[in-house]
């Protein structure tokens, strides 16, 4: 009796321990994971979403309704975090982490941030939602996305585009960002500390780019000069001067860094200057 219990115990103990031991088969995800960064200006964007792939189904209207909350993409519903404040399509959004559902149309689709940020695609709360706004949608017509993505494009210092793309469609939404009302005070704090390396050409560029004060654009596109006279610094000096109505002045520029170009070989800038000329005379 006692061999026979012996017996039975090595079995379960053998069958325990092969069990135990038995490979592990890693299958691939039918909606890979993916995790998208960019940095618009001086904001930080990620997404964390999983990509779910058309394989011969019809998308929206029928895979994914009309009408209905749609976790945008596969498995867990999809989160979005920015590092600052930001605009989407106009709306104000706080900083920090959102849960992005959509509601898909035909002609028209209501983007959702909810507080649901971690829950299953499928626990959508509407009285978690922080903030809807609507967007239209653009049609395909010459070709169609196989996986759905999400990407950014139109990149600006303040601004970008946010596209959710998949089969014929693509949904934009607008990111807009406050940068110049920050990165001014800095710009001023640092042209005004005692000593210390001035950043005279990206300053210049950025008043230059965003509309402010040019004849502080002026000042300090110079001071860069003096520093270190280069084509591309003497191309933004034409720019400036050409933006102050000074013609005269942004053509000698233009020239100027045409000659520093061709000395440099950077063929790019040669064609930027004879095209700035070109529009002076």
């Amino acid at each position: 009796m006692k061999s026979k219990l012996f017996l039975c115990s090595l079995i379960c103990v053998c069958g325990l321990a092969v069990f135990a031991q038995a490979p592990k088969v890693d299958f691939p995800s039918p909606s890979p994971a993916c995790t998208l960064k960019q940095r618009v200006g001086l904001t930080d964007i990620e997404i964390v979403y999983s990509r779910p792939s058309m394989k011969d189904r019809q998308i929206f209207g029928s895979l994914v309704p009309f009408g209905q909350v749609w976790r945008t993409g596969a498995n867990a519903a999809t989160k979005i975090t920015f590092s600052t404040p930001v605009k989407l399509n106009g709306t104000e959004v706080a900083a920090g982490s959102y849960a992005l559902y959509t509601i898909p149309g035909e002609d028209e689709w209501t983007i959702i941030l909810n507080k649901g940020v971690g829950k299953s695609g499928t626990a959508y709360d509407e009285k978690d939602d922080v903030v809807r706004f609507k967007t239209k949608p653009v049609n395909l017509s010459d070709t169609s996305i196989e996986t759905f993505t999400i990407e950014f494009n139109h990149l600006r210092d303040e601004s970008a585009v946010l596209n959710l793309l998949w089969d014929k469609t693509v949904v934009p939404i607008k990111v807009q960002l406050d940068l110049t009302s920050k990165l001014v005070p800095q710009i001023e704090a640092v042209m005004a500390a005692e000593g210390g390396q001035k950043p005279y050409y990206q300053a210049a560029m950025f008043y230059y780019d965003h509309g402010q004060d040019l004849e502080q654009a002026k000042k300090w596109v110079n001071a860069a000069i003096a520093q270190r006279d280069a084509h591309y610094i003497e191309y933004l000096k034409a720019k400036i001067l050409a933006k102050l109505g000074d013609k005269e002045g942004a053509i000698a520029a233009a020239k100027l860094s045409t000659e520093l170009a061709v000395k440099a070989k950077d063929t790019g800038y040669v064609k930027m200057n004879e095209d700035l000329i070109a529009s002076l005379k």
